[in-house]
């Protein structure tokens, strides 16, 4: 597998430590940026980084800001992703059970670094279940990308 990382400078240090937990797990990875923790804009990485798992050049994406929030935001504008906000193993796991999420997103300042391991671990290791009802409603939000609603 394939992953690619991003972050701001609120989530550069989760982002290492993450960097880290692939590394022990042979998990591929590059990191997008940022590499300083001098303030950047948080949509010029999470942009790239989601475009990259768009395009199908990495299989899956981590972005890490303050909340993850932005970052979430950030990647549910292009199309193809389904990126998750998840603050707990519980919501990882749903996340890719259910949605089949492609890029997960973290709070660098929401969570404690053993927490965001564990969240990242049952992510990585959670495939989609496959379901009807889970792939119908994936194909309802597939259908609806690109729309405008004002």
């Amino acid at each position: 597998m394939k992953v690619v990382l991003a972050s701001d400078h609120a989530g550069l240090e989760l982002k290492d430590r993450l960097k880290r937990t692939l590394a022990s797990m042979g998990v591929e990875y590059s990191d997008f940026g940022t590499d300083s923790g001098e303030s950047v804009d948080y949509p010029d990485h999470g942009f790239r980084a989601a475009e990259a798992v768009s395009s199908g050049d990495f299989e899956r994406g981590i972005l890490v800001c303050g909340t993850g929030v932005g970052m979430c935001i950030v990647a549910n504008k292009v199309r193809g992703i389904r990126a998750a906000l998840c603050n707990s193993v519980m919501a990882a796991k749903q996340a890719r059970e259910h949605v089949d999420s492609n890029v997960l997103c973290l709070g660098g300042k929401v969570l404690k670094g053993d927490e965001a391991e564990e969240i990242l671990r049952t992510w990585l290791s959670t495939d989609f279940s496959g379901e009807e009802r889970h792939a119908r409603r994936i194909g309802k939000i597939a259908a609806g990308e690109g729309r405008w609603r004002g």
